[in-house]
């Protein structure tokens, strides 16, 4: 069974680089632009790992992240937030993430930080 990676950037050229990277690399993946259609993305496609955005247009990653992190049934998928930049305030997990990717990052990047997470992620969800 493929690894479902559900990715979430209001910047559609962000969103096509990195589905078509992780496709080819064999993953599922669901492209959403709007931080409102994040819960129901979830409910419906049952990711293995999130791309979350950190400065969306309508909501904030790191708050959408903070709500994963508190839902039971979701607090167990890792969430990777890719800002294109921090405050110094912004520094430190925003929401609780798993881990974070700085933008602009090059496609080993990515499918390494992928990989980092997805793998023996059946055992981190029960940890």
């Amino acid at each position: 069974m493929n690894r479902r990676i559900l990715i979430l950037d209001d910047h559609s050229a962000i969103l096509a680089v990195v589905t078509e990277a992780l496709i080819y690399e064999q993953f599922e993946v669901l492209d959403i632009s709007l931080g409102s259609q994040l819960f129901d993305a979830i409910e419906d496609f049952g990711p293995d790992l999130i791309l979350l955005d950190y400065k969306l247009a309508d909501t904030n990653g790191g708050d959408l992240c903070r709500q994963l992190k508190h839902t039971p049934e979701y607090r167990h998928i890792p969430v990777v937030i890719f800002p294109a930049y921090f405050t110094p305030a912004d520094a430190a997990r925003p929401g609780g993430c798993d881990g974070i990717l700085y933008k602009p990052f090059d496609l080993e990047s990515l499918l390494s930080i992928v990989y980092s997470y997805l793998e023996g992620s059946e055992n981190k969800a029960f940890s």
